[in-house]
């Protein structure tokens, strides 16, 4: 797998100057997941359940307050880069995409950001047959396309198919992969235009059944299915690549205008069923995307809120350090904020290859001056500590501190020598790579006084951020610690562990960063993606995070980070959208 638009643009979002270039709101003492500043609304991650049939019923649960009619303003400096779904694999894209298209299932949000897994298209998340292997869904009676017509199981199978177009190339490749069993997939399959269809999808017209015959077993497939990468694209109605400026709708609202790079107006779908719909409350009777504002720019008009800006929304951009403060002290603004933990996690790759012995990487780990780096990202508002692998909303996750990060997060340079004298390692040199940036220029002053006082002879490595990323997936990098970041693309154990720890993928580009090349690694990995009950799976996934950290030491967790959004003072229902880390746009409404 390589990284994804959307995780790219999660894990980047630092280096370019985003969520943690927040101004220093508090003190970011010792402690672990604790609670800074709030705004009117807070996330702190909780694992994503799945629901039942009686879940997957529409309407969505009413927002307490909400009115229908009016019109929201989302802004964003960067326009949508494909509304074709099976171009979609970058958060904003997604966020826009839950107003038009529909999957066979979908993330369920509560007020306090918990998460179920149901049915969106599917009557429920799915039924798994022969050992994880076979994967069948059926689809909701009344689901229609903006035109009137039925929206079918051909349609769903046709949103899979099109994903060997020559032309998509941005999606997702998950269901490829697991569908053909093989990492070269195109080759198996020449996609649907040619009148061809995969046999590994099988569909019944008469009982609105499509089955998914896996290669493999996957305990998890019904989160891929939630991708908008798979969502239902129409036969009929395909323009296979003029798509992407003007997709059918099957969703709430349909695309009425587009000034690329400037301007999108979203109004209702009247074909749009909510009792087929338990994700999407559709308030708004127009919804209206603005381009090109940037943050600073914006924050300062929402702080203002003046006219239309009353009824704004920032689509997938935090408040700027600037003027953090000024939110998270004046009332009435803090009461127009919300904030969220973002899935995944920042860690500094330890390269295994260069640095063979566990007790040095274990030594670093000790080192590692986690509250000084979090002060200068903004204290306790800039996130929560991290100590495992798997994040907060992982399912499964279990918490552990095998390196008392929690109780001495300013670093142990004590516990430090010890393991290097233990492993005749002091004065060790330790090259340190990072994106060059301003607040990662201030971080690398402390991590380099840090790993002084613990023995070692620090060599710091800025790099410039445009190849940043080219330079440290090269297998043979010159760097023995790297920054970086991950966020999965559905909250398994999986989709953390298999991309930054399978021995196999190591390669010029993989996400292996640490080139962490164990057998039994590898080999867990591999069993436990076999594992058909997904009780069983999310356990061996949290204690595989576990025995990794305890007896391979890869890399060193840094954050959960936390992001920051400001609306307008008409603006009703807006929270965090934990999926994809930006405003739930599903649940917004205008004020009376």
């Amino acid at each position: 797998m390589s990284l994804s638009r959307r995780n790219f643009v999660i894990a980047t979002s630092v280096a370019a100057g985003g969520s943690m270039l927040l101004s220093a709101c508090s003190s970011g003492g010792g402690g672990g997941e604790g609670k800074g500043p709030a705004g009117a609304k807070e996330y702190t991650g909780a694992s994503v359940t799945v629901g039942t049939a009686a879940d997957s019923k529409g309407p969505a649960p009413e927002v307490k307050g909400a009115r229908k009619g009016g019109t929201i303003y989302g802004v964003s400096p960067d326009d949508l880069s494909h509304l074709d779904p099976q171009r979609i694999y970058y958060a904003l894209n997604s966020t826009g995409a839950m107003l038009y298209t529909r999957c066979l299932t979908g993330y369920k949000t509560a007020e306090d950001g918990s998460q179920k897994l149901v049915g969106d298209l599917a009557t429920d998340a799915g039924t798994m047959s022969d050992g994880g292997k076979t994967w069948t869904f059926t689809l909701k009676d009344g689901l229609k396309w903006e035109d009137g017509s039925e929206l079918t199981v051909e349609d769903v199978r046709h949103g899979f198919e099109r994903g060997w177009a020559k032309f998509v190339t941005e999606g997702a490749t998950y269901a490829q992969i697991a569908l053909t069993g093989k990492d070269d997939w195109r080759k198996e399959y020449e996609g649907p235009y040619g009148g061809k269809h995969l046999d590994a999808i099988k569909i019944d017209k008469a009982k609105k059944t499509i089955t998914f015959h896996l290669a493999q077993p996957r305990s998890d497939f019904n989160f891929t299915v939630a991708m908008h990468s798979y969502a239902a694209t129409p036969v009929k109605m395909d323009t296979k690549e003029k798509y992407d400026k003007k997709p059918v709708s099957c969703g709430p609202y349909r695309l009425k205008h587009r000034a690329v790079d400037k301007s999108m107006t979203w109004v209702r779908n009247k074909h749009w069923d909510a009792s087929t719909d338990p994700l999407r409350n559709a308030y708004p009777d127009v919804h209206e995307f603005e381009f090109g504002t940037e943050g600073l720019d914006l924050a300062d008009r929402l702080i203002a809120d003046q006219g239309k800006d009353q009824q704004t929304i920032t689509i997938y951009n935090n408040v700027p350090a600037e003027r953090m403060q000024k939110v998270l002290t004046d009332p009435d603004l803090k009461k127009r904020s919300f904030n969220g933990l973002l899935t995944g996690i920042y860690y500094y790759a330890i390269n295994c290859k260069r640095v063979t012995d566990v007790n040095v990487r274990k030594a670093l780990i000790h080192a590692w001056p986690l509250e000084q780096i979090r002060k200068i990202y903004g204290g306790q508002n800039s996130g929560d500590y991290a100590t495992t692998i798997l994040s907060p909303d992982i399912q499964g996750r279990e918490k552990f501190d095998l390196y008392g990060k929690l109780k001495k997060p300013q670093g142990d340079p004590e516990a430090a020598k010890k393991l290097l004298k233990k492993a005749d390692k002091l004065g060790m040199k330790i090259v340190y790579a990072f994106p060059q940036s301003p607040t990662y220029d201030k971080t690398k002053v402390v991590i380099e006084a840090a790993l002084k006082k613990a023995g070692f002879d620090p060599v710091i490595k800025p790099i410039d951020s445009t190849s940043y990323y080219d330079q440290a997936q090269q297998t043979d990098n010159n760097f023995d610690v790297m920054w970086f970041g991950w966020s999965p693309d559905w909250p398994t154990g999986y989709t953390l562990l298999q991309p930054l720890f399978d021995g196999t993928t190591i390669a010029n580009g993989s996400n292996n960063v640490s080139q962490l090349d164990v057998d039994w690694v590898t080999e867990a990995i591999k069993e436990n993606v076999k594992l058909s009950d997904p009780k069983a799976a999310n356990k061996a996934w949290a204690e595989l995070d576990k025995k990794i950290m305890q007896e391979q030491a890869p890399i060193i967790p840094e954050m959960y980070q936390r992001r920051f959004y400001l609306h307008g003072s008409k603006v009703g229902g807006a929270q965090f959208d934990p999926q994809f880390s930006a405003t739930l746009i599903t649940k917004v409404y205008v004020k009376a």
